[in-house]
């Protein structure tokens, strides 16, 4: 076995992240396009904690509106003792602040949404707020008719919270890039021109400084070896699934774990030139390319907006010029249609779906971060997987054992190979040793032959465990057609000798999943296209996809590649979901309509992504786009009962059956938005959706 596949795991994790995001340039996440609402954020200037201000301070202040409201007063049949001299007056100021204060989110978004030509529920709310204001403020003023104070407070209010409900269900903004350049280390070991070694910040090396890295360390820097042999693992960066030779000559990369051996490296690169900074610009170009989606409440309300305007102008039309009506009686009709024509269960249609289901996911293991794109799920073509920790464990076991020799069988060999291996750390070794559950002999002798292995008298023999290109060179006759279909098959095989003579070989592979069989059977029965897309190398694929039934899958493909291909396959005119979790995943978990992270993954790809499947089970996939789908079904029920009523309010708020004594007060417009608000909270507390209902809770691995 080469040294190379002789890997120690212990990487050294610096907490001065500060000095590694000084060093990596612009590795500050700024708001992904996909968290973004229909090409604008509604949201803008306002945070979860403005918006749950604001309702509270609005709340109580429409409590004394409500109680000096006159149609609510003979409701309750308090007229004669709440009111007094000048109550309007004061029903007025009140009205007034929470119009300025609660209402101002929506009077500023009216502006954004217009100036970007996108009407939608900030425009719906501010041209009812504003309607039923100024008529309220010119009846208090002296034109004849009733106040619409208190139905603006509420649907303030009740506004107000949808939207603070909204704000608290999407997880915050990503953190990918501050997380991508953490990986760096904080300090690096200068080497001076007298040899003696000094710790300076990484953010002042330049290019052809020497440093020294130790067994364990991160590689502080792009740079070239000039001293030194060890083996790197560059998995979290490149895809690569197990550590990679690196001798004099050969390029690491900044980031990447160093194994058993000393390296000296000359800086080539830093900063913004960093293969780490590549990945961060990536990773902020994808997002910014992000797709947008826009939310289905808006579009109700972009409808809804012209109704209200252009149902408001037909009826003052129509009382004024054709049935000649008086002119605040008109006026009164055009209000009450406008007001109507804004429900207030369209505000929490919407976000009490969104709570409910990220709740309900949440609790399954399924965490939402990204709305909109977790809304996309439900359209999606293609599922693209990374191999290396999502359809694999992400670490070596064996496959094959083989014995090449009528003296010793195959589970004699493995007993003497996981023996000797049992006194290594490297994972290629600890795969064999695990392999082997029964009663390992002693060792006695062991040695690490660089270059070729490991070897140590076991059971008074001795015995080596090598490479296959070792064994080539020593003449050894491994000639066997099962060894060749091994080595095509892009496994990693060593070969077993005793007494210096070949016994067998033992093959290993990252080992699949057992679950990634059923991730992809489920996704292909519904007519799916099943990807992978890896750093690893093409034969390695090929087998991984052949065990797993995959449909396609890419192989070796880079870090600075991998959105290239997820922007292909998109342009297939396919919808993609990429499931990942390495560093080399986040550009395109950025890139794909909608990123899907293995929760056991690295932080980066979790921060990337849109949805983190917490137990790291492939088949979870499945259940987002059951999830998906059924968050879907009850956002449109919900827009149903929140609009419904309109269908029968406006025409009779408008007056249409006038003539036979059939007119829709303000008060009974009142109760018809209170009772379709209570519809909607019900509807979306009834969330028909478990994950034991999925497909493959019915399957067996």
């Amino acid at each position: 076995m080469n040294t190379d596949e002789h890997h120690h795991h212990s990487a050294m994790h610096d907490s001065h992240a500060g000095h590694a995001q000084a060093h990596v340039a612009g590795a500050h996440a700024q708001p992904s396009a996909k968290e973004k609402h229909g090409g604008h954020d509604e949201h803008e200037g306002h945070s979860v904690a403005d918006f749950r201000k604001r309702f509270w301070i609005s709340t109580l202040l429409t409590l004394p509106i409500v109680a000096l409201t006159p149609m609510i007063q003979i409701w309750l049949g308090f007229e004669s003792t709440l009111s007094f001299e000048g109550d309007l007056y004061v029903l007025f100021g009140l009205s007034t602040l929470v119009y300025l204060y609660g209402g101002m989110p929506f009077l500023k978004g009216i502006v954004r949404e217009l100036k970007h030509r996108q009407p939608g529920m900030m425009t719906l709310v501010a041209v009812s707020i504003t309607t039923a204001y100024v008529y309220s403020s010119s009846v208090v003023f002296g034109l004849s008719g009733e106040t619409f104070f208190w139905e603006t407070a509420t649907l303030i209010d009740i506004m107000l919270l949808g939207h603070w409900i909204e704000m608290k269900s999407v997880l915050g903004a990503s953190r990918a890039l501050e997380q991508l350049a953490a990986l760096m280390p904080s300090t690096a070991h200068v080497i001076d021109h007298n040899g003696s070694t000094r710790d300076v910040p990484i953010s002042s090396l330049r290019p052809g400084t020497k440093v020294l890295v130790k067994p364990g360390e991160k590689i502080p820097a792009d740079g070239m070896i000039t001293e030194g042999e060890s083996s790197v693992n560059e998995a979290m960066l490149t895809g690569e699934s197990k550590p990679v030779r690196k001798a004099k000559g050969k390029k690491v990369i900044g980031g990447s774990v160093n194994g058993e051996g000393a390296l000296t490296v000359e800086i080539q690169r830093t900063g913004e030139d960093s293969f780490l900074s590549g990945v961060i610009r990536l990773v902020r170009e994808a997002q910014k390319s992000k797709s947008k989606t826009q939310v289905l409440a808006n579009k109700a309300a972009f409808w809804l907006t012209l109704v209200a305007i252009g149902g408001g102008a037909l009826t003052l039309f129509s009382w004024l010029w054709i049935g000649g009506a008086e002119f605040s009686f008109a006026l009164q009709r055009t209000v009450t249609v406008m007001v109507v024509a804004c429900p207030h269960a369209l505000g929490l249609a919407v976000p009490l779906v969104v709570a409910v289901s990220t709740a309900v996911s949440a609790g399954n293991g399924l965490l939402i971060r990204n709305r909109s794109a977790f809304e996309k799920a439900r359209t999606i073509d293609a599922v693209v997987f990374d191999k290396t920790g999502t359809l694999t464990e992400g670490r070596f076991g064996v496959t094959d054992v083989v014995s090449l020799s009528k003296d010793i069988n195959e589970q004699e060999m493995l007993r003497l190979a996981a023996s000797l291996e049992g006194q290594s750390e490297h994972p290629i070794a600890q795969g064999i040793a695990r392999h082997f559950e029964g009663q390992k002999a002693r060792v006695s002798g062991f040695r690490s032959l660089t270059g070729r292995g490991v070897e140590g008298n076991v059971d008074g023999r001795r015995v080596m465990v090598t490479s296959t290109s070792f064994a080539r060179e020593s003449s050894w006759d491994i000639k066997d057609e099962r060894v060749e279909t091994l080595l095509a098959q892009g496994k990693t095989v060593v070969v077993v000798a005793v007494d210096g003579k070949p016994v067998g070989v033992i093959a290993l592979a990252d080992m699949i999943r057992p679950e990634a069989k059923d991730a992809v059977l489920v996704l292909r029965e519904r007519g799916l296209k099943a990807m992978m897309l890896t750093g690893d190398n093409a034969r390695v694929a090929q087998w991984v996809s052949r065990e797993i039934g995959l449909n396609e899958f890419m192989a070796e493909v880079l870090p600075d590649q991998k959105a290239l291909k997820i922007q292909e396959i998109q342009s297939r005119g396919m919808t993609v979901a990429m499931v990942g979790d390495g560093i080399n995943d986040a550009p395109a978990l950025a890139q794909a309509d909608v990123g899907i992270a293995i929760g056991a993954g690295t932080d980066v790809a979790v921060e990337t992504a849109d949805v983190i499947l917490v137990n790291n089970d492939p088949r979870d996939v499945t259940a987002i786009l059951d999830l998906a789908r059924t968050t879907h079904r009850k956002m449109v029920q919900n827009l149903v009962w929140a609009t419904g009523y309109n269908v029968v309010a406006l025409p009779l708020a408008a007056g249409v059956l006038f003539d036979q004594g059939i007119l829709l007060s303000p008060a009974l417009g009142a109760v018809l938005m209170s009772l379709s608000t209570v519809v909607v909270a019900i509807n979306a507390r009834m969330f028909p959706w478990t994950k034991e209902a999925s497909p493959h809770h019915h399957m067996t691995t």
